[in-house]
């Protein structure tokens, strides 16, 4: 049996695999429905009037569970929403509406316009791109008239004005429209608390939204289809908003202490562990609510209540009287080069200047609840609001930590995305570090000479949709309504802010043209019939199989079940979805493999027939099978790829559960099937019954 190790490991391993990478579909379920029961918890004590309670649940089931759900769910099968539930969106994004608005408004005549509505009307019905479908119409119905693009494009230049440089142009605002569309998407969505969204292009000017657990159509259509909001704010993270803050802690403390004397129940969290990052520091510094450095790191500590109490005494009293400011850490910055120091809101010697607060992503959703009640809205001055920075910080990132900064920003914008005319990520030649180039209108230029004037040396926020992407500091007053942006990282942060600047730049409006919305009792039925239907599809074949090929049959059932379970696995290890197309593609994959089994059986029962031994005829019939059962298979893999690569949505799923399945096929029923023959025979039988109507003995 020695020489048989290798046929042992090779029908061992893959049933192992498959198990180790489907057990986090297993262990993904499980604690999802953990998780649905400490929620239905959490919103009984909401609705008895006791949030705090809820939030306690809450937040004890992602102390206990969080991470493992969130490592769980990225590495689990996904089911598409056919089979869960959401709602599918196609949006296309208007590039002919950004052809229009790129034209000089006093050019536009009655041949311009019919270029234009000759262009929307073959893209009705045309995936080309639409700036070629422009230019096409263009040279036929506005060339003969003696028109030419500089006619009615500007690109800024008169001494470097030409066709060429304008439809340079044009298709590089065309191209970057879709970038554009799909950040705003994506934040918005993310903002709506949407959980796994697929958000992915689809051809030249679409873009494919599926939105699982989302049936208010009307809702999700408004949001996805209001005009993006870029504005310039100044940033206002002064030693005003800190006394609000210490405000805001005492109302808290105050309400906290109020329940805990009637004996409810009161959330309790720990500190946590931040990364400071800025553009000429990297440290990574605790919260001072972690340790006892609450009795020195403050700058503004003169009497300190905590002193002399065991280290974990003074933090738990700390963020006791502190419930609000220890969801997040706060830096005072002493001077433009000097290093940060860690704050703390021991009492209200708060001296003036510049300060960062930066919050971990676990805190934002108790910060943001506190920030909504009516009595803490109160007390934050009328003309400032609060904002988080759009993505978590980088470098905090690289170790796994997710971080976001807070900004205290005017609420009155000082200019919005109207007045940008374009924009563009490029390199600093003496630096040779990325940066921004930001070009404004003759208003804009104006308006932002004054406000860069007046706030040298401060921080003004670029936010898109009430996120801030970047608050670059004002190093000296800007006239000419040119600017340039930097303290970008990598060209790829510097693409970001060039997407979100062009957001409001250009004027690409996006149209919903298709959308379905899928329940989540349909799901059910989709996956009760889907299993429903593969279970049948399985019980005959294990019944056919074995009346009429005995063990062979036997054999033949047990390397189909492991195909499925394969076929689930790579799609999972592949961060695939199952959709229903998919579990159709998968019951074809079953007849595949048994169609497999069935010409080698046959191949083996002619060769028993001649009067061949057991031995031999195994080995000629896998033989002479092969050729057939690898031309019917690669012929099916010819005709998935072609669905793959031109198919969309469910025929994908289709096609790409089909390909997987032609190849754990060749596998189980060529390999698997013989090493299991062979095991057999190897243990000393003379004889394995493949239906034939008497047994050949060896």
């Amino acid at each position: 049996m020695k020489k048989h190790y290798g046929k042992l490991l090779l029908i061992l391993l893959p049933i192992i695999a498959a198990l180790f990478l489907l057990y986090p579909t297993y262990e993904a379920s499980r604690l999802m429905e953990l998780q649905a029961k400490a929620e239905d918890r959490a919103m009984k004590a909401e609705q008895a009037g006791n949030p705090d309670e809820a939030y306690r649940i809450r937040d004890e089931f992602n102390k206990t569970y969080g991470e493992d759900l969130k490592k769980a769910k990225q590495n689990r099968l996904k089911l598409g929403l056919d089979l869960r539930g959401g709602m599918y969106v196609t949006i296309e994004v208007d590039v002919i509406k950004l052809i229009e608005e790129s034209a000089i408004r006093e050019a536009i005549d009655e041949t311009f316009e019919n270029v234009l509505a000759a262009t929307r009307q073959e893209a009705k019905t045309s995936e080309e791109d639409a700036l070629n479908i422009f230019l096409r119409n263009f040279n036929s119905l506005a060339r003969p008239k003696g028109k030419s693009l500089i006619s009615y494009f500007d690109i800024g230049d008169l001494r470097d004005a030409s066709e060429e440089k304008i439809i340079e142009k044009l298709r590089d605002n065309s191209e970057k429209a879709i970038d554009q569309a799909l950040e705003v998407m994506r934040q918005r969505i993310d903002k709506y608390g949407v959980a796994e969204p697929n958000i992915q292009k689809q051809g030249l000017r679409r873009i494919l939204l599926e939105l699982p657990g989302v049936t208010n159509e009307t809702e999700m259509r408004d949001l996805l289809q209001t005009t993006a909001r870029l504005e310039f704010k100044l940033v206002r993270n002064n030693e005003q908003i800190v006394k609000t803050f210490y405000k805001i802690d005492q109302l808290i403390a105050s309400e906290l202490k109020r329940k805990s004397e009637k004996g409810e129940t009161i959330a309790e969290r720990q500190p946590d562990t931040l990364t400071l990052a800025s553009d000429t520091t990297s440290k990574t510094l605790q919260d001072t609510t972690k340790t006892a450095q609450v009795d020195t790191a403050a700058v503004s500590d003169t009497t300190n209540p905590y002193a002399g109490l065991p280290e974990e005494e003074a933090v738990r009293r700390y963020m006791q009287d502190h419930p609000f400011t220890s969801l997040f850490a706060t830096y005072y910055l002493p001077g433009p080069n000097e290093r940060p120091v860690a704050f703390s809101y021991i009492n209200q010697n708060i001296p003036e200047g510049e300060y960062l607060f930066r919050i971990s992503g676990d805190s934002i959703e108790k910060f943001q609840s506190y920030l909504q009640k009516p009595n803490v809205k109160a007390l934050i001055p009328f003309d400032l609001e609060i904002a988080l920075s759009a993505k978590p910080d980088r470098i905090a990132a690289k170790q796994n930590v997710i971080i976001y900064d807070i900004y205290c920003l005017k609420k009155d914008p000082e200019l919005t995305g109207d007045v940008v005319t374009d924009a563009r990520a490029t390199f600093d030649p003496t630096t040779n570090s990325p940066e921004v180039l930001m070009v404004m209108n003759d208003d804009g230029a104006d308006r932002w000479s004054k406000i860069t004037g007046a706030n040298i040396k401060k921080r003004i926020a670029i936010v898109l949709d009430g996120r801030v992407y970047s608050a670059p500091v004002v190093q000296t007053k800007i006239t000419g309504g040119r600017s340039s942006i930097t303290g970008m990282a990598n060209l790829e942060e510097a693409n970001l802010l060039e997407i979100v600047l062009k957001a409001g730049a250009l004027k690409a409006p996006v149209q919903i043209i298709e959308e379905r919305v899928v329940g989540p009792s349909l799901g059910e039925d989709s996956i009760r019939s889907g299993v429903t239907a593969s279970l049948i599809a399985i019980a005959l074949v294990v019944l056919y199989m074995i009346f009429y090929y005995n063990a062979g049959g036997g054999v033949a059932v047990f390397a189909v079940i492991l195909n499925v379970t394969l076929v689930l696995a790579v799609l999972s290890a592949f961060g695939g979805t199952l959709t229903l197309p998919g579990i159709a593609g998968i019951i074809l994959t079953i007849g595949m493999a048994v169609d497999a089994n069935v010409l080698i059986f046959e191949r083996i029962r002619e060769e028993l027939f001649k009067g061949r031994s057991i031995r031999s005829a195994i080995d000629d019939g896998f033989r002479k099978a092969l050729s057939a059962i690898l031309d019917s298979n690669i012929t099916t893999l010819l005709t998935a790829i072609i669905l793959f690569y031109f198919g969309t949505g469910p025929i994908q799923g289709f096609a790409m559960t089909l390909m997987i399945g032609i190849f754990s096929t060749l596998f189980t029923a060529i390999l698997i099937t013989r090493a299991i023959i062979e095991l057999f025979m190897a243990r000393g039988a003379s004889t394995f019954n493949f239906g034939q109507p008497k047994i050949v003995e060896a």
